[in-house]
C-alpha cells in the first residue's frame, strides 16, 4: 500500500502549550522533528506533514491524551496544472 500525505493540526490553549510540546516530546525523535510550532507567534497550534499508510498510523503516532484528542488529521494532495485544468471540464 502506498504512503498518503497528512496534515496534522495540534491545536491547544496558552495554558495548554507546555503539556502539548511534552506529550509530542515524549514520542520521540521520530515525530517532535516534525512539527512547526505557531506558539511564539501566538499561534498555539502545531503543524506536522507527514508520510503514512492510513489516518490510523498517523494517529498512532500522537500520544498523551492532549493532544491526541484535539489532533486533526487531514489527508492532502497536491495537483499538477494539468489536473487543475481537467477539473474545470468537468
Amino acid at each position: 500500500m502506498a504512503k498518503a500525505k497528512y496534515l496534522v493540526e495540534l491545536p491547544h490553549t496558552n495554558e495548554e502549550c507546555l503539556q502539548a510540546m511534552d506529550e509530542v516530546a515524549a514520542k520521540g525523535s521520530k515525530f517532535l522533528p516534525k512539527v512547526y510550532w505557531g506558539c511564539m507567534s501566538g499561534i498555539h497550534t502545531g503543524w506536522a506533514p507527514l508520510e503514512a499508510k492510513s489516518e490510523e498510523e498517523v494517529r498512532n503516532l500522537i500520544t498523551g491524551s492532549l493532544v491526541r484528542n484535539k489532533a486533526r488529521i487531514t489527508k492532502v494532495d497536491q495537483f499538477t496544472e494539468k489536473q487543475v485544468a481537467s477539473f474545470h471540464k468537468v
